[in-house]
C-alpha cells in the first residue's frame, strides 16, 4: 500500500541571493509541496521580486542571521491551517538540487526517519564548491557530535527535512551560524530517527557570505563549536 500523501513545506533562507532563489524555487518538484516560503532576510537587492515572480510565499525578517531568517519561517508556517506533516530547509543559492527533495524527504514518508539530513559528504560535490575551511569545520563538528552526543552524522548541510512536530518539541533559539549544528544536537538529545541521504553539491551562484573574508568564516565555525558545548 502506498504511504498517505502528507503535507510538505518548504523554508528558504534568503540574503541577497535574487540571481539564484528564483531557479531554486522554480526547481524544487511542485508536485511533492504545498508551500515555499521565501525569507528575505534584509536583502538590499531584487530577491523578494525574484521569488515572488518564481511562485514562492515571501515574508521579510528585517534582522539578519540565518537563524532568524529560518524562525521567520517556522512562525510563517505555524500560521497555517492545517500545519505541515514535514518541513524542508534549503538554502537560497542554488548550490544544492532542489530536484533531490525527492529523497530528502522519502524516509521521513515511509516512516523511516523523523530528520534527515542532505550530506553533501556523502554526495557528488563539484570542485570548488566547499572551500578547505569549510570541508574541516564540517569534519570537525561532526566528530564533536559524536564525543558529545553519540551521533555519526557526516555533515551540517542547510538541506534538510524534520517532521513538523518534532522540529517544534526542539524549541529552536538560534539566530546565526549555529542553527543547523543545535538542530542536529537536538535531534540526537531527543533520541530521533536520524538519516543521511546523498546530496549533490554545486558552486553557488553569486556572492558567498561565508567564505570570505576568512573572519567570517573563523566566526561561523566559533559559533558551531560553541552551540556544541552550550547543550550538553
Amino acid at each position: 500500500m502506498a504511504p498517505p500523501q502528507l503535507l510538505i513545506d518548504v523554508i528558504i533562507p534568503a540574503f541577497n541571493e535574487e540571481e539564484a532563489v528564483g531557479l531554486v524555487v522554480k526547481d524544487i518538484p511542485k508536485e511533492l509541496v504545498r508551500h515555499i516560503i521565501v525569507v528575505n532576510n534584509a536583502s538590499s537587492d531584487r530577491t523578494s521580486e525574484q521569488a515572488v515572480a518564481a511562485g514562492a510565499i515571501v515574508v521579510d525578517q528585517p534582522l539578519r542571521g540565518y537563524g532568524n531568517a529560518c524562525l521567520k519561517g517556522i512562525a510563517t508556517v505555524a500560521a497555517h491551517t492545517p500545519p505541515p506533516d514535514i518541513v524542508v530547509f534549503i538554502d537560497a543559492d542554488h548550490s544544492d538540487r532542489p530536484q533531490q527533495m525527492t529523497e530528502v524527504v522519502a524516509p521521513i514518508i515511509n516512516d523511516q526517519a523523523d530528520f534527515v539530513i542532505g550530506s553533501r559528504a556523502l554526495g557528488q560535490r563539484d570542485e570548488g564548491s566547499m572551500m578547505p575551511q569549510q570541508i574541516f569545520g564540517n569534519w570537525l563538528a561532526t566528530r564533536m557530535l559524536h564525543l558529545f552526543y553519540g551521533v555519526k552524522y557526516t555533515d551540517l548541510g542547510p538541506f534538510r527535512a524534520i517532521r513538523w512536530q518534532a522540529l517544534q518539541d526542539m524549541h529552536m533559539q538560534d539566530r546565526t551560524f549555529g542553527w543547523t549544528v543545535e538542530m542536529q544536537l537536538k535531534a540526537a538529545k531527543q533520541h530521533l530517527r536520524i538519516i543521511e541521504v546523498p546530496v549533490d553539491y554545486r558552486k553557488r551562484i553569486g556572492f558567498s557570505k561565508i567564505r570570505v573574508p576568512v573572519k567570517c568564516s573563523v566566526l561561523a565555525g566559533y559559533k558551531i563549536i560553541t552551540t556544541i558545548f552550550k547543550y550538553r
